[in-house]
């Protein structure tokens, strides 16, 4: 099984995409004891220690470390434990969450702007920053380089936009925020 990596532009976060689906459907992400409970694959990354959080779609595991591990030592261990663990043909995620309950929204939304949109965003200067979810709509405020940009609308429409709903089928619409505005 070969599995491609990808670094980020944070240095503690890598994805992982195997060839085979991890989830059925949506995202999921495990930062503590509790949440790990839910997923045995991230319990098993848990267990190499070091890591401080694995964001799970259908086609990527992305892996957060502390910054005084090595990608050098730890890699490879995260590698042979998501070989071991799908072929194993146990699910990654048992007694998913009810994903309509909008707190497990959210954290799937944050979970996916930091593992795939930010790092994409910071490529050409800027940032984007999740405010909150309602009814549907994500508000976010984009940063840096992002902000006032003439081309944010299309970033935020065909990459942002297009992304969260192909995963979150909660997701409606996109909008941007500035720091002041009231949207809620």
């Amino acid at each position: 099984m070969i599995i491609e990596t990808q670094k980020t532009p944070d240095a503690n976060v890598m994805n992982f995409f195997p060839p085979v689906p991890v989830l059925k459907a949506g995202s999921a992400e495990f930062v503590d004891a509790k949440s790990l409970r839910k997923s045995p694959l991230a319990e098993h990354l848990f267990d190499l220690g070091g890591i401080v959080s694995v964001f799970l779609t259908s086609e990527m595991i992305s892996v957060t470390k502390t910054g005084e591990t090595s990608w050098d030592d730890l890699k490879p261990q995260i590698l042979a434990e998501i070989m071991d663990f799908l072929s194993s043909g146990e699910e990654a995620v048992v007694n998913p969450a009810n994903t309509d309950r909008e707190d497990d929204v959210i954290r799937q939304i944050e979970g996916l702007i930091t593992a795939r949109i930010r790092p994409a965003v910071k490529q050409d200067g800027g940032d984007i920053v999740f405010h909150s979810f309602k009814d549907g709509i994500v508000y976010v405020e984009m940063r840096g380089s992002c902000s006032g940009c003439p081309y944010a609308a299309v970033t935020l429409k065909e990459g942002v936009e297009k992304l969260l709903k192909t995963y979150i089928p909660q997701v409606k619409e996109v909008r941007s925020v500035s720091k002041s505005e009231e949207h809620i």
